[in-house]
């Protein structure tokens, strides 16, 4: 009996302990929020190869590539804004698509492999319902993306693509500066 209890008292011991250390680790973990950001900001003007008339129609887009390390953990996330056409734009019939695709890198002699990618498609909708003079919020932001890269060094690089209506030539890619090493 005495073995008996001595081995239930060290069971409960070890579930404390290891429950005690998980509640630790939740609590020291890294929100991606809280974390040190580095970006790099380029721009484009972008002209819109659908439309001929008198107007002015280039939008000039700039984007951010932000990333940050935690440990072995890289978090990035691209934000957009932009100066749309000189005109209030609420149509939906500008683009066929847009996306903004967003990836995290390792660093590494040859070919920077790809570690995580996502496309966000609610660029489109905000390019659709902007303006030139400040009305709208011309601004769209991912969410966030992590991936685990060990201790080599990585960034994150996004592009823009951009599939006009009526212009018959499908996506065009915009590629922007990629953020930092991490």
């Amino acid at each position: 009996m005495r073995n008996l209890s001595l081995g239930l008292r060290r069971t409960a011991a070890v579930a404390v302990a290891s429950a005690a250390l998980a509640g630790t680790s939740v609590l020291t973990a890294t929100s991606a929020s809280a974390l040190s950001y580095k970006c790099a900001t380029s721009s484009k003007s972008i002209d819109n190869p659908a439309y001929s008339g008198p107007w002015a129609d280039n939008w000039d887009i700039k984007i951010s590539v932000c990333s940050a390390r935690s440990g072995s953990t890289v978090y990035s996330y691209a934000k957009a804004s932009w100066d749309g056409p000189v005109m209030e734009v609420d149509d939906t019939s500008i683009f066929n698509d847009a996306y903004l695709r967003i990836w995290i890198a390792k660093s590494v002699s040859g070919t920077d492999p790809k570690v995580r990618s996502a496309n966000y498609t609610g660029i489109e909708a905000k390019l659709e319902n902007s303006d030139s003079w400040g009305n709208y919020n011309n601004s769209y932001k991912t969410p966030t993306i992590s991936s685990n890269v060990g201790s080599t060094k990585a960034y994150a690089d996004t592009e823009l693509k951009l599939d006009w209506r009526n212009d018959g030539r499908g996506y065009q890619t915009h590629g922007y500066t990629a953020s930092p090493k991490r």
